[in-house]
């Protein structure tokens, strides 16, 4: 018989200990450790095509928003999606955004090190002219189908999910921290 059939000490594969659990998160995050290895193997995927996802989400963000395209001096003329897709200014800028998501889920169960990263990152947009708290949440959907088109079959019901709770945590702490910027900066 082969040995791996019965294994070393002659005890049939079906006998072998169960894996330990993942260790819980911390449950101040919305994502159980299940959900967070999934989010950190499907997010491989992006992150070897991050320069072409971020271009996708802005382009997205940008598709029929002209006040938020407004916002960004330097992509603000540019008109047409075939132009964007080849700014390199738009390129970096979109890697940039995702190398701070990318930040957050690589340190996803370090939750206090994640809200900074979310605090600083918020609050820094006071900087931009015009910017609102609650424009935080027009990339939403624009991230969720660059995610999706990147993934392409990998993007499964359970990934938009995880995805989904994921933007929704990012955007909810950007916008709580450049509100109390703001506040704080108004008194």
């Amino acid at each position: 018989m082969h040995e791996r059939a019965i294994g070393y000490g002659g005890m049939a594969d079906d006998h072998l200990p169960d894996p330990a659990p993942p260790a819980p998160t911390d449950p101040r995050l919305p994502l159980n450790a299940r959900q967070v290895f999934k989010l950190k193997k499907s997010w491989k995927g992006i992150k070897r095509n991050m320069a072409s996802t971020g271009v996708e989400m802005f382009v997205r963000m940008f598709r029929g928003s002209d006040d938020t395209r407004a916002l960004f001096d330097k992509f603000r003329t540019i008109t047409s999606e075939d132009d964007l897709r080849m700014n390199e200014t738009l390129e970096n800028h979109g890697s940039k955004v995702l190398e701070v998501i990318d930040d957050i889920i690589a340190n996803f169960e370090n939750y206090d090190d994640v809200i900074h990263t979310l605090t600083v990152t918020g609050k820094m947009h006071k900087n931009f002219r015009g910017f609102t708290p609650s424009m935080f949440w027009r990339i939403e959907d624009p991230f969720i189908r660059a995610v999706m088109l990147t993934l392409g079959d990998r993007y499964s019901d359970n990934m938009d999910v995880i995805y989904r709770i994921l933007i929704k945590f990012i955007l909810g702490n950007l916008e709580k921290a450049l509100v109390a910027e703001l506040s704080a900066n108004s008194t």
